[in-house]
């Protein structure tokens, strides 16, 4: 079987719906699991995803779907995984075959809680998946500008570089221009603290901070995240590359960030769990919170911002008071 054989998306979100739609450009059939059989059968009928990105039509035709994960792996190669990071385990603790074999494509931002561990290490810790046949991809890359086919710059991550530029041929077509990189571990990390800072950003957001107060937060929390990257995987890494700092910028500004939002409606004055549940979407960073303040306490490195957000969020400490002893005492 040459690499990268039969491709499956696992996931029913909007992620796994944008990243369906990349994938069929270039694709001429691809496997899809969704663990609602409901949402299949709408999907089936209605041409487009039910409930997420209703406006990307689809050639039913060159899908295959699956409401089976072990059925779905039985059928595949390679296993892009797009679902949110804390329910990863629940859905491959249904497998009933290995995946030790596939290839594994994470598009997940995020740390598998309660472990703490980045996407990768679970893998390979948990199901004996070598580091070379497990790549990621990095943002910059909302789902919904995906979706109305604005220009979008993803990066494919791998430690086998050959194979991360076979999956960026792949992932390329006339709107998405990929690169690629061997910093697993590095991009992984930002992509956890990217969505922290992104609540950061909306909690001042919310607080009614201005744009001039955002670019000093978000100048520095690059700083941060560079000094907490580097603590937890030293090497040779530009920090300014897209898939750290673009990452970052968009999660932080755009109004498709799903952090961003959660973190407003908290500066406004919604509870965490009000928020949680009017946005009725997934905020990674909530939990991502709380895994880099556990992961931090194994380094030495200041890391304020993310400090900040972890009290409003998990220590019930009023945003107003945060925020004002951020700006006095970190901020400049």
């Amino acid at each position: 079987m040459s690499f990268p054989g039969r491709i499956a998306v696992l996931g029913g979100g909007t992620w796994a719906t944008a990243l369906s739609k990349i994938v069929l450009s270039h694709e001429k059939h691809i496997n899809w699991y969704m663990r609602r059989p409901e949402q299949i059968e709408e999907f089936k009928r209605i041409g487009h995803n039910p409930s997420y990105l209703s406006n990307v039509d689809f050639n039913l035709d060159r899908i295959t779907f699956y409401s089976d994960i072990t059925e779905v792996v039985n059928n595949s190669d390679t296993l892009i995984l797009a679902v949110p990071s804390p329910f990863l385990k629940s859905h491959l603790e249904k497998l009933q075959v290995s995946i030790s074999d596939k290839y594994i494509v994470s598009a997940i931002k995020g740390i598998i809680p309660p472990e703490n561990l980045l996407v990768t290490d679970y893998l390979m810790q948990q199901y004996n998946i070598p580091a070379e046949n497990i790549a990621v991809v990095a943002g910059p890359c909302h789902a919904e500008e995906i979706a109305l086919e604005r220009l979008t710059y993803p990066t494919i991550v791998c430690e086998d570089i050959e194979k991360a530029k076979t999956l960026s041929a792949i992932f390329n077509n006339r709107y998405v221009r990929s690169s690629v990189s061997r910093d697993v571990a590095g991009v992984e990390i930002a992509a956890v603290l990217k969505n922290v800072y992104a609540i950061a950003s909306g909690i001042c957001h919310g607080l009614k901070y201005g744009d001039n107060f955002q670019a000093v937060l978000v100048s520095n929390a690059i700083s941060e995240m560079e000094r907490f990257v580097n603590a937890v995987s030293p090497m040779d890494r530009r920090i300014q590359d897209s898939a750290y700092l673009g990452d970052l910028l968009v999660t932080c500004y755009s109004s498709f960030s799903r952090n961003r939002t959660f973190g407003s409606m908290v500066g406004k004055g919604y509870s965490v769990k009000a928020a949680q549940v009017e946005m009725e979407m997934i905020a990674e960073g909530y939990y991502g919170t709380k895994c880099i303040m556990e992961m931090s306490q194994n380094y030495d490195v200041q890391i304020p911002i993310a400090d900040m957000v972890y009290r409003v969020l998990y220590e019930n400490r009023p945003a107003k008071e945060e925020v004002k002893m951020l700006r006095e005492q970190i901020l400049k």
